[in-house]
């Protein structure tokens, strides 16, 4: 990066500005970076650090000429009024977010093939009966999702024993994992689930696509484990196939509605496993570094790493 590049870079995250204008004036010392509060002149910022930003804000950003998620997660930006049609939209790739998903799927993959779910109960009714302990490799893993983080929980999670496949919307090749694609090979897939991972980007195509419907296609007593987007499963058809015993639990990162309105049945549930959307957080050091990295290239002509399709979202 040349030291003297002259970048104006707009920071908009939802508090967590301070922050993050510390470490790109650390990493960019000769840039001029703004906060969302102090005086700028929009006409003048040439890249945008977005997280949850005002909505509203792109109209007056004639001149940009980068946008980057500050999260894995795009939707923010996407759906943003006034987005500019032909300036790059750039995501964070790992981050530092891959290590912490894959402890995070660990934890909770092990919560149920361990019975940890089961044991939980047992301590509530004050039930001291062991139960046999299951073979790993007859729990059957599937990830919808095989992106950089998908692809990673899944080759972790196979590397300790699990029988893992993976679904996504074009065919991926993973060592150790069944792969599955398309639309038409999703019931398939769903079939032949034993855990549900969730860690498909929230788009028009994934919004609701757990509904009753599918989430019946997993076998008796399968779990769910979501820690991507809450949108993604009708919270509804969740509880209805937990309260039915069809589905014997769910460990849920994300929901609908965040943060969890009280009174949610969610709170209380005897299956569900709740945190706060904690799975994986941005890592600043790594992520200053991608985007640095991505204004280069942006800046000599070149795609930047982690470019957005904005046709499918992400």
């Amino acid at each position: 990066m040349p030291a003297s590049a002259p970048y104006k870079i707009l920071i908009a995250a939802q508090g967590e500005e301070q922050r993050w204008k510390e470490a790109m004036t650390a990493r960019l010392p000769n840039a001029t970076i703004y906060t969302q509060d102090e005086n700028y002149d929009p006409a003048a910022i040439d890249f945008a650090l977005l997280w949850k930003q005002p909505q509203g804000m792109m109209k007056s950003l004639a001149n940009i000429r980068g946008i980057f998620s500050l999260g894995a997660g795009v939707e923010h930006v996407l759906s943003a009024p006034f987005l500019p049609k032909d300036v790059p939209i750039v995501r964070l790739e790992d981050a530092g977010m891959a290590q912490q998903m894959v402890e995070y799927h660990m934890y909770a993959a092990l919560h149920f093939m361990r019975d940890f779910d089961h044991y939980m109960q047992a301590q509530n009714n004050g039930n001291w009966t062991p139960r046999d302990v299951a073979e790993i490799g007859d729990f059957r893993v599937g990830v919808m999702g095989l992106g950089a983080l998908g692809a990673t929980v899944a080759t972790h999670l196979a590397a300790m024993g699990f029988a893992v496949s993976g679904w996504s919307r074009r065919m991926k090749a993973i060592e150790g994992v069944t792969t599955f694609a398309g639309a038409e090979t999703l019931d398939e897939f769903l079939g032949q689930t034993d855990i549900l991972i969730c860690l498909l980007p929230r788009t028009g195509q994934t919004e609701g696509l757990l509904d009753s419907a599918r989430l019946s296609k997993l076998p008796a007593n399968a779990a769910i484990i979501n820690a991507s987007r809450g949108a993604m499963i009708v919270e509804e058809d969740l509880l209805r196939l937990l309260d039915t015993g069809h589905l014997r639990g769910a460990f849920l990162d994300v929901a609908a509605k965040e943060p969890l309105p009280s009174g949610h049945p969610f709170w209380n549930h005897p299956k569900i496993r709740l945190t706060p959307h904690i799975a994986a957080a941005t890592r600043i050091g790594p992520a200053v570094d991608q985007i640095a990295e991505n204004i280069n290239r942006i800046d000599k002509g070149e795609a930047p790493v982690g470019l957005v399709d904005r046709e499918i979202g992400y």
